[in-house]
């Protein structure tokens, strides 16, 4: 040791760094053919399994695995940088697919709190907008290609998950590539000239009823007829010009369909927010992705569901929602869904997600996305 030559030892670095240098510049050569075949076939840009592959290859084949850590960083680094070179090459080869409008859909009609989610999350960017009266109708035109993505409410901060959707993710085999929170404030509307005590009839989605259960406690006489969302609801009451029915919405469907606020903020919980998901036909991820949505079914016998989520204790992972769901044809068998901080690009989230897979009988990655900061 005592007769290391430093101006030897930099001298072979630079030799190994010009061999670097020039493997690195044959590959995004490969990039480019890489890139042309994407475009000719329609193929996003992001593969993320494909990814996942070539990290776990490339360690495997080091004899030192203490070096795993900066390799598997070296290698997202040249992953990263070839897709932006991608980004751009296709860029220039279709200017005008840039400008073409992007085709995204929601649940409920213009007004509705799941047109506000859109709104938000596609802010600044030019879109077609579709609205859909069932939450199967907006999954579908995702899998069809009618819309490239769709925006669905998962989760209410006083009613908990919307079971429906869950079960629609799994069955239609979509992706999670986004997530948006709304602020919800219920109102009860009615027709110019409508007064609260002449209301017989009250229409609202479901949820909308849920969350403002102690309101209508006060009303018995009220009668509560569940309708396919709060916008539709609200263009209901309009069209009929009714004074003894309303509606449950909020007050941008007031707006929209000159409605009259009866009673403000009827929604028993003052901070009541709902989660929307954006969902798609393929995986994304985002460079700032920081959240990850599996679901899985565990091994009918004791301590399962234990041993399960120990992969995550262990592993240092904050798990934020656990959410089950019966599996069809067998009883007391169930899925479940479960959000998790982290990113795939992870080498911990990358282990705790495999040991989940060995010892689960199904498990799947729904998507790894940017959490709201709400």
């Amino acid at each position: 040791m005592e007769n290391l030559d430093l101006d030897a030892i930099r001298s072979r670095i630079d030799k190994l760094d010009a061999q670097l240098v020039a493997l690195l510049e044959e590959r995004m050569e490969a990039v480019l053919e890489v890139a042309a075949y994407k475009k000719q076939h329609g193929l996003p840009v992001l593969d993320a399994t494909r990814e996942a592959q070539v990290i776990a290859k490339a360690c495997g084949r080091l004899q030192h695995q203490e070096y795993s850590a900066a390799v598997t960083a070296t290698l997202q680094t040249i992953m990263d940088q070839s897709k932006a070179l991608e980004h751009v090459l296709l860029a220039k080869a279709a200017p005008q697919a840039a400008l073409a409008e992007l085709e995204v859909g929601c649940f409920g009609m213009p007004g509705s709190y799941s047109h506000q989610a859109l709104e938000k999350y596609f802010a600044g960017r030019q879109i077609n907008r579709h609205h859909y009266a069932l939450f199967e109708d907006v999954v579908q035109a995702v899998k069809k290609g009618e819309i490239k993505y769709g925006v669905l409410p998962i989760e209410n901060s006083s009613t908990g998950g919307i079971t429906e959707v869950y079960d629609l993710l799994r069955h239609y085999d979509c992706s999670i590539v986004g997530e948006q929170c709304v602020k919800i404030e219920h109102n009860l509307l009615g027709v110019p000239g409508a007064r609260l005590k002449d209301i017989t009839t009250v229409y609202s989605h479901p949820q909308g009823f849920a969350q403002s259960k102690e309101f209508f406690q006060q009303y018995p006489q009220m009668e509560l007829v569940p309708y396919f969302s709060t916008s539709k609801s609200a263009e209901t009451v309009r069209d009929k010009q009714d004074r003894y029915l309303a509606a449950v919405a909020g007050s941008q469907a007031a707006e929209m369909y000159g409605l009259q606020i009866l009673a403000a903020n009827i929604n028993y919980n003052s901070n009541n927010y709902t989660r929307f998901i954006v969902i798609a036909n393929e995986a994304e991820q985002a460079a700032n992705a920081n959240k990850i949505t599996v679901v899985v079914a565990v091994k009918h016998e004791a301590g399962s569901l234990y041993r399960t989520l120990g992969h995550f204790y262990h592993s240092g992972l904050n798990m934020m929602n656990l959410e089950s769901r019966p599996i069809e044809g067998k009883s007391w068998e169930y899925f479940f869904h479960i959000d998790l901080v982290g990113n795939l690009r992870e080498e911990r989230v990358r282990q705790a997600l495999a040991q989940l897979s060995d010892s689960c009988a199904y498990c799947k990655i729904l998507g790894n996305y940017p959490a709201d900061g709400r």
